[in-house]
Parts: structure tokens; C-alpha cells; sequence
């Protein structure tokens, strides 16, 4: 009998039903007992940020200093300049729907002081991390670009081995305990009474990041189509088989083949193609920050936490160099990006679950923005590369 396989977004479906259903009847003493589990692994989750962000930051910077020289150079800053476009289009997009449609101040708030209103744990065990976010990242850019400089091997194949560590902690740990953990939070707030205006205000963003993710890529290729003396809805049209592909397979690198053949159908030479997309599937996340983004200042929105320009202009910014390091799992780019939240944000251990919820609610159509993306870059480089013969 063929093994049914159920994805990480039915299981976090799963686990947030789960949780609002037992939350109904489930005793106090019973459900403090999830709640222990949820402290726990959200020390562990604290202890591994900035193990995380070391393994998979400093060999990513140090691996972009080998490559085609200029060319290489070009693609990665037209794929960062496209990621932080992708950032502050967000934001202000944001900024202008998200008070007349999500409660500035509402139930959330509880989750900022959970000793007032959510069920505390039975104990608690300290995991103090080995350094604080900040250092970690610090740390990765400093080594990493000294990778990239040098032409020693060693300690850059130990950062890589360090990285596969990491990966197999995120895939085999971290992501499987997720939706228990979830599913502690959910249940924990609907003891509590604070679940239904969550729920509402998930339905909210998702429709909304859909709207903003479909108006990027138009923008994306208008501009591409600019640059390329080409038809920008037709180059649009034409890669819409890799954004269903990606919808499915949930992985930039496993839609790189679909990718690569559509983007020359687009008209982009094979050689540029060859090395703009596989590229591009590992820097150019305009998607992943998309989301990333508007859930951050949603939760912020309804949690009455300030939303300040420069606060989330420079998340952005960080954001954006992150993203680089995402390992390609469903659900990695956010495990990335809850260093940044953290010591950026202030968020604490409930809403960075609440974060990798609602990010992984749309994780594939994250994943289709940024391949889709990935043709626009190759239409851009192909033009760029075709001037400089």
C-alpha cells in the first residue's frame, strides 16, 4: 500500500484546526502540558537562531565569491535591488490597508505579556544561546566574506559541512515538531479566548499577500519587458508554467529545470539562462520577503506594537541578505528570518509561531513569486550581457 504523504501546510492546517478544536473542551491541567512542550521547544528554537544563521549565512556570502566575475556581481545585485523593492512595495502597501482592515489594538495583545492572559507552563529549563542574534549575524558576514576573499579550502568546507548539519537539524527536528508546536499555541490561545480574531485576521493576510504577490510580478516583468524590448505580459504568460510548478513542489531549486526551459522560451540566450536561473533560485527571494513583511507588520498591526518606517527599513534590508541563506525546505526561508525578528522586532517565542503559521499558510505561493522572478532576471541579464560583447 502506496504511503500517503501529507505536506508541511496540511500539517500546520491540520495542527491550527487541531488546536481551536480541543481548546474548546480540553481541561486547564491537560493543556498546560502542551504549553510545557511549546516553552521548551521554544528555548530550543532561542539556543539553535543563531547556530542557524552562522551555519547557513557565512557559507552562502562565501560561496558568491566564486563564479563569472561581473556577471555574477550584476545578477546578485539586481536580484537584492528586486528582494528590497519587493520589501518596501510591502510595506507600503501595508501600511495604507492593513489599519482600516486588521484592529490596531485588539486580543493579541495578550500574547505580548502571556503571563496575563495565556496558561503558563508547569517548568521551565533555561537554553541560554551561545551568542545573541546580532553577533551571530555579524560574525557570518565577517567570515563569510573572508571566505570569499581567500583561496583556502579548509575552513570554507567545514562551514559547508557546518551548513549540512544545520539543514538536517531544520529538516529532521525542527520542521517535523512545528506543528505540535503549533498546535500548543493554538490550543493555548483558544483556552484563553484569544483565537477567533486570529483566525479572521489569517484569512485577511492571505488574501491580501496574494493581491500584492500578483501586482510584484507585473511590476517585475514590466520592467524586464522594458529593459528587453519585449512584451511584458507575454514574457509573464510564458513562465506561468514554472510559478504552477513551484506551487507544488514548494522548492525554488526543484522548479529550476521548468525554470530554465520556460525562461528560453522567453528569448534568453541558454548560456545566460543556464546561469541566471539556477543562481537566482538561491538569491532572489522578492517572494519569501514579501511574506515575511506583510505578516511581520499584520501581527504588529493587531498586537499593538509600533510599525516605524526605519524599524522595518532596515529589517528589510537585513531581510534581503538572509534570504540568501534560506535553506531550500518548505518553511526555510522563515526559520531564517526568526534571528531577525527577534532582535529586530521584539518578537517574542508565541509570535514568531504565529510567523512561521501564517508564512507557511502561503508558503508555495511565496516559492511561485520568486521563480516566476527568476525570468524577469534573465530577460534583464540577457539584455546586460548582450551589451557588453
Amino acid at each position: 500500500m502506496k504511503k500517503i504523504k501529507i505536506t508541511l501546510l496540511a500539517k500546520v492546517v491540520i495542527a491550527i484546526a487541531a488546536g481551536v478544536l480541543f481548546g474548546q473542551f480540553l481541561p486547564a491541567g491537560i493543556a498546560r502540558i502542551f504549553v510545557t512542550f511549546n516553552s521548551l521547544f521554544g528555548n530550543f528554537l532561542s539556543f539553535t537562531i543563531p547556530l542557524i544563521i552562522v551555519g547557513l549565512v557565512t557559507p552562502a556570502i562565501g560561496d558568491l565569491g566564486k563564479g563569472a566575475g561581473k556577471l555574477l556581481a550584476i545578477t546578485a545585485l539586481i536580484a537584492y535591488l528586486s528582494t528590497i523593492m519587493s520589501g518596501f512595495f510591502t510595506y507600503f502597501s501595508s501600511a495604507a490597508v492593513f489599519p482600516s482592515i486588521i484592529p490596531v489594538s485588539s486580543s493579541l495583545s495578550a500574547v505580548e505579556n502571556p503571563e496575563n492572559f495565556l496558561l503558563l507552563p508547569y517548568f521551565k529549563v533555561a537554553m541560554t544561546p551561545l551568542m545573541d542574534v546580532m553577533t551571530a549575524l555579524l560574525l557570518s558576514f565577517t567570515i563569510g566574506l573572508g571566505l570569499s576573499a581567500i583561496n583556502g579550502t579548509t575552513l570554507k568546507n567545514g562551514f559547508r559541512d557546518f551548513r549540512e548539519i544545520i539543514t538536517k537539524l531544520i529538516e529532521v527536528v525542527i520542521i517535523p515538531l512545528l506543528p505540535l508546536h503549533i498546535f500548543g499555541i493554538f490550543l493555548n490561545m483558544t483556552v484563553s479566548g484569544q483565537v477567533f480574531s486570529i483566525i479572521t485576521m489569517f484569512v485577511k493576510i492571505i488574501a491580501f499577500i496574494f493581491v500584492l504577490h500578483v501586482v510584484l510580478l507585473i511590476v517585475q516583468f514590466c520592467i524586464a519587458g522594458a529593459i528587453g524590448k519585449k512584451n511584458p505580459f507575454k514574457l509573464l504568460k510564458t513562465m506561468l508554467p514554472a510559478y504552477a510548478t513551484a506551487l507544488g513542489t514548494q522548492s525554488s531549486a526543484a522548479t529550476i529545470p521548468v525554470t530554465l526551459a520556460q525562461t528560453i522560451k522567453n528569448g534568453v540566450r541558454e548560456n545566460i539562462a543556464v546561469f541566471t536561473v539556477p543562481l537566482c533560485a538561491t538569491i532572489h527571494m522578492a517572494g519569501s520577503t514579501m511574506k515575511i513583511t506583510a505578516c511581520a507588520m499584520a501581527i504588529m498591526y493587531m498586537s499593538g506594537m509600533p510599525v516605524q518606517f526605519m524599524e522595518i527599513g532596515a529589517f528589510i534590508l537585513m531581510l534581503a541578505i538572509t534570504m540568501v541563506a534560506a535553506p531550500g525546505v518548505p518553511g526555510g526561508a522563515i526559520m531564517a528570518a526568526l534571528g531577525l525578528l527577534q532582535s529586530m522586532l521584539g518578537f517574542n517565542e508565541t509570535l514568531q509561531a504565529l510567523m512561521i503559521a501564517l508564512y507557511i499558510a502561503m508558503d508555495s505561493f511565496g516559492t511561485a513569486c520568486n521563480v516566476t522572478g527568476d525570468g524577469a532576471i534573465a530577460v534583464i541579464m540577457d539584455k546586460i550581457a548582450g551589451e557588453k560583447r
